[in-house]
């Protein structure tokens, strides 16, 4: 974890292909366009006015040399406490227990403290004319907060106890099924397997009934860092996170509205045929063959990607899959230790540095015996520097290697911006973090990887297109609506649009009006849906997954045209070239030294985000959707 001026402990956690961030149609390829309003103007927009300090009083102006050595010396001051809170929090989060819930909220309000402190600060040299650098890292201090506490004893320690008890109580959730106590993981494993209507809606909303008490909490929450981030000059906490894009805050809600418009149409095309097979399956008393699907069925327990009903609706016609990538792991004697080593080797072939011992000494690979830990897979880097580790509860399935390949993404992007000062130790942006092991992912999942791994004998013909795309497409064209629906909650939670009595409703409105889903009945006067994703109480801001999934499709497609491939898009795999590893990794080291789209550019040759690559990979399977639906009513 990288604990940029946030108390929020987890780096990444997986929404695509496994459990949990961050991907369309035509759109601007190979168009650079104008980048965005970048952060290099002397004032951050919005910001608060200076403090009064010494210099104010006096008449005496502060100067840049002054603005240079408090930047320096905030740097430090970070550094050496980000270290404390993360090892902190990476003990609460492999032993859950009183004490150790305890260390990390104190640590938390410490951290929180300090980094509000710096943050108002830093407003001391909003009129004061200082390099790029210099003022970038000033902006990043007040924007890269995710929950600030007010600036007034107690609050900041008020917000820590809060947000490390709803970490807590959604990582030690269980609920009665069947007589007895199930987890997370267990329900999960249930639903995905489950094909009796009667089960998938007790499951679904059996998980629901762990987070009603989390309610009270996340109000009272939102109240002390609304006012936290006014007293920093945002409207509000979803105006802050928003600011942190190389934008403003509405420019960048557009941009996501704009993405979001052009992967609708396939989204819809998806939603339909999947609505037909399901209502195929269960008839018209469980699943009608019109209007919105009943979010239980879809073998999710967030409905977030439809994956695990492959075997309902899969072609009739068109194909069929010659292997299933959990059985050949099982039959190749992978456990837990081997799928990790796998995925390194994956990075290592394009010539990136091993993994450190200290990797394998220190990171949490399968759950433990004897203890409660977190399970939702998450990447940390604990020192800023190498001593990067996973915490998993890894099984040996398909999801969970591309899980894997995932989060190491996270570690290997840490290791390359590792010499970066501290405040540019990150990603371009938080989608980028998401997108880089969702990148390399793209190719680990192609059967082309897995041949050459040894996992699979032979490729398999063009006649498996169709199949290995729907399963695609079911993970990651179903994942985009809700990518974009929990940070649209949120943001309406933040500015008050949405009021705590509204909170429900709202969050099944979201469900409705982007993922076409309903929830399997009435929900009870006191359900707090989003509390069962973990997102919410953990307090990870969910746009970034959303971006991810545009730019994995935006850098594969890059990557592939670099490597000379002329074949289809979604049988391209980069294993192996070290080309492509040298300019990948050029990027990887500016951190967020520079904005995004520069990044971008060093590594794609374009500037903004671009949903056309998903387009490329996905036109088989799109024109296969279309003849699919001919002469159905789609659309919600």
């Amino acid at each position: 974890m990288k604990r940029t001026l946030t108390i929020t402990v987890a780096v990444g956690a997986l929404v695509a292909g496994a459990a949990g961030c961050a991907a369309l149609s035509n759109g601007m390829s190979g168009n650079d366009g104008a980048a965005p309003q970048v952060a290099n103007s002397p004032v951050r927009p919005g910001a608060p006015a200076p403090a009064l300090t010494e210099a104010n009083l006096t008449g005496q102006a502060p100067t840049a040399a002054e603005a240079a050595a408090f930047v320096a010396d905030a740097e430090r001051q970070l550094a050496e406490a980000s270290e404390y809170a993360g090892r902190v929090a990476w003990v609460r989060a492999t032993n859950i227990t009183y004490d150790t819930m305890w260390l990390e909220a104190k640590a938390n309000a410490e951290y929180t403290e300090l980094s509000v402190k710096l943050a108002n600060e830093a407003a001391r040299f909003n009129d004061v004319e200082v390099p790029f650098d210099v003022r970038r890292k000033l902006n990043i201090l007040t924007q890269g907060i995710v929950l600030p506490a007010p600036n007034k004893p107690g609050s900041a320690t008020e917000l820590a106890e809060i947000t490390t008890r709803l970490d807590s109580t959604y990582a030690t959730g269980k609920f009665e099924y069947k007589g007895e106590m199930i987890t997370l993981d267990e329900a999960s494993q249930i639903l995905a397997a489950s094909r009796d209507p009667a089960e998938t809606k007790a499951l679904y909303e059996g998980w629901r009934t762990i987070s009603p008490v989390m309610a009270d909490d996340y109000t009272r929450m939102v109240d002390i860092a609304n006012e936290g981030a006014r007293e920093l000059g945002f409207d509000d906490v979803g105006a802050m996170w928003r600011s942190g894009y190389d934008m403003e805050p509405d420019a960048f809600a557009a941009e996501t509205d704009r993405l979001w418009s052009q992967v609708q149409p396939f989204y819809e095309n998806l939603h339909c045929y999947v609505r037909t097979r399901l209502f195929e399956t269960y008839g018209a008393d469980v699943q009608p063959d019109s209007g919105p699907i009943r979010a239980d069925l879809l073998g999710n327990m967030w409905s977030q990607q439809w994956g695990n009903i492959y075997d309902v609706v899969a072609p009739k016609t068109g194909g069929t899959s010659s292997y299933d990538m959990t059985e050949l792991l099982v039959e190749a004697d992978y456990d837990a230790e081997k799928m990790v080593r796998t995925g390194e080797g994956f990075y290592t072939s394009l010539g990136l540095a091993p993994l450190p011992d200290t990797f394998w000494q220190r990171s949490q690979i399968t759950r433990p015996e004897g203890r409660e830990v977190v399970c939702h897979a998450s990447a940390w880097d604990l020192d800023n520097h190498e001593d990067v580790r996973i915490k998993m509860c890894t099984q040996v399935n398909a999801d969970d290697f591309y899980t894997v390949h995932h989060e190491l993404g996270h570690n290997v992007y840490q290791r390359a911006y590792k010499d970066q000062p501290f405040l540019f130790k990150n990603g371009a942006n938080d989608g980028f973090h998401e997108a880089i092991g969702d990148f390399v992912g793209l190719s680990a999942l192609t059967p082309t990887y897995l041949n050459q791994i040894g996992l699979l004998e032979q490729v398999p013909g063009a006649d498996e297109d169709i199949p290995f795309l729907l399963k695609m497409a079911l993970d990651k064209i179903a994942f985009l609506p809700f990518g974009l629906m929990v940070d649209r909650w949120r943001w309406d939670v933040f500015s008050g649009e949405t009021s705590p009595d509204e909170y429900n409703d709202a969050w099944s409105a979201n469900m409705l009006k982007y993922q076409g889903l309903v929830p399997p009945g009435d929900r009870p006067d006191n359900a707090f849906d989003p509390g069962a994703k973990y997102h919410i109480p953990g307090n990870t801001p969910y746009t970034r997954y959303f971006l991810a999934h545009i730019y994995q499709f935006q850098f594969h497609r890059a990557a592939c045209e670099q490597i000379g491939w002329t074949g289809p898009l979604h049988r391209c795999s980069i294993y192996g070239n070290e080309a492509v590893g040298e300019r990948f990794n050029a990027m990887m080291e500016m951190g967020q030294s520079r904005p995004w789209p520069e990044a971008m550019y060093a590594f794609t040759g374009q500037r903004t985000g671009d949903a056309s690559a998903i387009a490329d990979y996905f036109a088989p399977l799109n024109t296969w959707l279309t003849e699919q639906n001919e002469g159905k009513d789609c659309g919600w």
